[in-house]
């Protein structure tokens, strides 16, 4: 069975794209935050991967209680829980970047996909597919798979995790 973890900054909400990143997610206004668009393709990247993991998809990010509740806000305005299938109690929140592998060791997650690779670093010997998302300005350590976009997550879970898994109440 797969387990996989997302990432939300950078992976979901704000990614880089052709060297810029979207960081009007992160200013002041709510109102701003609200009206960032996903990343393209990501709605319907996290859908494809909820469906072929039978629902066992979570999205764990690093912030702050303001960015949390931003980053709530964003879900909900979005209406990501209901387009993309995800369980709404599958979304996990820590203060430190190593501390995501501490959700991805208590939910036994098979393979976890981040923008960053410190925090891909701190999932050795825990998560077994570590996956580089995003442009990056080196390239990927041996041990990461990098895609670079939804195109290639949705690439790698065809590959990967087979067929999708059918929906409850489908």
């Amino acid at each position: 069975m797969h387990r996989i973890g997302i990432d939300i900054g950078r992976v979901i909400i704000g990614p880089v794209i052709d060297g810029r990143e979207d960081t009007s997610f992160l200013g002041k206004r709510l109102e701003d935050a609200l009206h960032t668009p996903p990343a393209p393709g990501a709605l319907a990247g996290v859908a494809d991967l909820v469906a072929r993991t039978g629902g066992n998809a979570w999205l764990i990010s690093k912030c702050g209680p303001g960015v949390q509740a931003k980053t709530r806000a964003w879900l909900d305005h979005h209406k990501f829980w209901r387009v993309t299938g995800m369980d709404r109690s599958h979304l996990r929140f820590c203060l430190k970047r190593p501390d995501k592998a501490l959700h991805a060791r208590q939910l036994r997650l098979t393979a976890m996909i981040d923008d960053r690779v410190d925090v891909l670093a701190h999932l050795e010997g825990i998560v077994r597919e570590r996956l580089l998302f995003g442009e990056q300005e080196r390239p990927a350590p041996g041990w990461a798979t990098h895609l670079r976009d939804w195109a290639a997550v949705g690439a790698w879970a065809a590959e990967h995790l087979g067929a999708p898994a059918l929906r409850r109440g489908a």
